[in-house]
């Protein structure tokens, strides 16, 4: 795919738009800036490696208004953006720094292409911090990370059927939906939400403490089917830990092929203002 050339800043918002929820990288490049034509090649080059995502190229003096909304003070910048919320931004002409980042992002984009139960919301797999989350009671072979990526692998409990699950994120999210993949006998049934702990709870606390919300899961919702959430209490959601509390069968272990949060961002553009908040130099959204 090739890269495209935003010739004025009306057209960033149609481009946006169109993009749904794949990758959108936009480089914010100048003619007279010797370090934007030397990664140029490269850009172009990385548009054809990666086809499902957008790649956008916005020259500041042609399109101020859109380098102004999005805090662009210094070229070539690269700003990464999924259903149209920022998140990542890389300055400077690095192409190995460049390439690592869309590689990043880039992982999982033909899930989220396809994945279209949960419609209106985005997966929040990409503001995950993965350094930032734990798991209590996982088993060291099955950790985690094994039911958070579409590879092979799972999460398992180690001694007996309880998890605690800590997610951590890059932004403020609201969550609308989870989606669990589990087996009808190991999979999970009394859920305990619990939002912006300061940190990961005890199991004697997940038990005592009230919870944002409590749901109990029938055989049926391990399919792989969006579970909503009361939306209204997960409005501002810096993290997010469940508390897996049995599971439906009471076996000795309780198992989690894959697990999906569903939610939007609330830095996300609002791209029917664009043209309010266009010319405001120097603001950043």
């Amino acid at each position: 795919m090739a890269v495209r050339v935003l010739g004025e800043d009306s057209q960033y918002a149609l481009e946006m738009n169109a993009a749904g929820t794949k990758l959108v990288v936009v480089d914010f490049t100048a003619s007279w800036c010797g370090p934007c034509q030397r990664i140029a090649p490269f850009f172009d080059e990385l548009a054809r490696r990666y086809p499902r995502a957008v790649f956008l190229k916005v020259d500041v003096d042609n399109c101020p208004e859109t380098a102004a909304s999005n805090g662009v003070s210094a070229m070539p910048t690269f700003i990464f953006f999924r259903n149209k919320a920022k998140i990542d931004r890389l300055q400077g002409g690095n192409p190995d720094a460049l390439e690592q980042k869309v590689k990043q992002h880039y992982a999982g984009s033909e899930d989220a292409e396809e994945d279209c139960t949960v419609q209106g919301y985005l997966d929040l797999a990409t503001f995950i911090t993965k350094s930032g989350c734990e798991c209590l009671n996982e088993s060291d072979e099955h950790p985690l990370a094994g039911a958070l990526t579409s590879n092979p692998g799972y999460l398992e409990s180690d001694c007996d059927e309880q998890l605690i699950i800590s997610l951590a994120f890059n932004q403020t999210l609201k969550i609308h939906s989870i989606k669990i993949k589990a087996p009808k006998d190991q999979g999970p049934k009394t859920l305990r939400l619990f939002i912006n702990q300061p940190r990961t709870i005890d199991f004697d606390s997940a038990e005592s403490t009230q919870p944002t919300q409590e749901i109990v899961l029938q055989p049926g919702d391990l399919d792989g089917n969006p579970v909503l959430l009361r939306f209204v209490k997960f409005q501002t959601v810096s993290n997010l830990m469940i508390f897996i509390k049995d599971n439906q069968t009471g076996t000795e272990t309780t198992r989690i092929d894959h697990l999906t949060i569903y939610g939007s961002p609330l830095s996300t553009t609002n791209m029917s203002d664009f043209k309010r908040i266009a010319g405001k130099k120097g603001e950043a959204h």
